[in-house]
């Protein structure tokens, strides 16, 4: 039973591809994309359905895919369709934060309220910055001081803008309209995702899980429970459900769709290579955190059905990537290269997260090319 080619084949890779769909169509079927400023989502939608970047970004200006809070609090790219689950999912992480601000900086109910209102209106006269919403905004907006920014906070516009987010009140653009930017506007989000419905906890664990288990089964509760940070009382009712079963009578850990247990079954993974560059944080191994037995990859990854074969960074000044292998993989210099290419050409750097600079990769390309050279 190879599951690590039917999560490949699940996340739409190599032959399984979805050429030519629309990027909300393939985080909807695959998952939503962890962002964190870097480049990896459009790598990650070129490896399964073969968008430049300016397709995604006018995706982005449509508003048909959105940075959002989602599960855990983190930001994602998520597709239209799962907007309302989404900030849903991430509405605990502003209010963890409103409620230390209230216990430690004095900030209060009223204050915030007062702040919300004046905010909306702001942005519904058209996108603003931080800077020029504080400037708009005045004495609305308070410094919280040494205390604050002992806290991470230094005033109460972004305790303001994250709740706001998470109600479907405003949304987030980037102000150049690139995703590997982390320079935003806020504009009035009318009408609002969220409508009147709520889900409740049990019930939005259950959406959490019906959209998991299939863009990343077979996996474990607990790998769900990283993933979701749900209560594991939810958890378990969202299992039990949505009917997931044991993989098998001796991996009751792995759960699946029972369909996907039958599929499983007669499945066989593709008989040819089939090799894909993928950046680390890539739902092909975020989203289980799993990938060569290691939570997180340290650098990003060459795959072959499912199956880590090398890794690469991107070199920024010599405009190339760098990269090595495990041994002999067929066909491996012809992606590397098209992958190169597509990077210099159509994103101009490949970046892990917002502070991943041409400097602090240093280190990181000579640790690949020691691999390359004693290969």
């Amino acid at each position: 039973m190879d599951t690590r080619a039917f999560g490949w084949q699940r996340q739409r890779l190599g032959t399984a591809r979805m050429e030519g769909a629309s990027a909300a169509a393939v985080l909807a079927d695959t998952g939503w994309q962890r962002t964190v400023g870097g480049t990896g989502p459009y790598l990650g939608l070129r490896a399964r359905a073969g968008l430049g970047r300016a397709a995604v970004d006018a995706e982005l200006v449509a508003n048909r895919i959105c940075e959002l809070p989602a599960a855990r609090g983190c930001t994602y790219l998520v597709p239209d369709a799962d907007y309302a689950v989404a900030l849903q999912a991430g509405a605990g992480g502003p209010e963890a934060e409103i409620a230390q601000a209230k216990k430690h900086l004095g900030v209060t109910d009223k204050e915030l309220d007062k702040l919300a209102a004046a905010v909306v209106a702001a942005v519904g006269r058209g996108p603003l910055d931080p800077r020029e919403l504080k400037d708009e905004l005045g004495d609305l907006v308070r410094n919280l001081g040494d205390a604050g920014k002992k806290r991470g906070m230094t005033t109460t516009l972004p305790l303001v803008l994250g709740r706001l987010q998470s109600q479907g009140e405003i949304r987030r653009v980037p102000s150049n309209g690139r995703l590997d930017q982390q320079r935003y506007r806020y504009a009035r989000w009318s009408p609002s995702p969220l409508g009147k419905s709520r889900l409740g906890a049990v019930e939005l664990a259950v959406e959490l899980a019906r959209r998991y288990f299939r863009w990343a089964a077979p996996a474990t509760a607990a790998q769900f429970g990283w993933w979701s940070a749900l209560p594991a009382k939810n958890r378990k009712l969202a299992v039990a459900e949505l009917g997931l079963v044991a993989l098998a009578g001796d991996d009751e850990e792995r759960l699946v769709f029972p369909e996907d247990r039958e599929a499983l079954a007669g499945f066989r993974a593709p008989p040819k290579p089939e090799l894909a560059l993928l950046g680390n944080i890539d739902n092909l191994v975020h989203l289980r955190r799993d990938a060569a037995g290691e939570k997180d990859l340290e650098h990003h990854g060459i795959f072959d059905r499912g199956g880590l074969v090398g890794v690469w960074e991107y070199d920024f000044e010599a405009h190339e990537l760098v990269w090595a292998t495990t041994g002999k993989v067929p066909g491996a210099a012809k992606v590397v290269e098209e992958t190169s290419r597509f990077i210099a050409d159509d994103l101009g750097d490949f970046r892990s997260f917002s502070l991943d600079s041409p400097e602090s990769r240093g280190p990181r390309l000579q640790s690949i090319r020691a691999l390359a050279k004693a290969s």
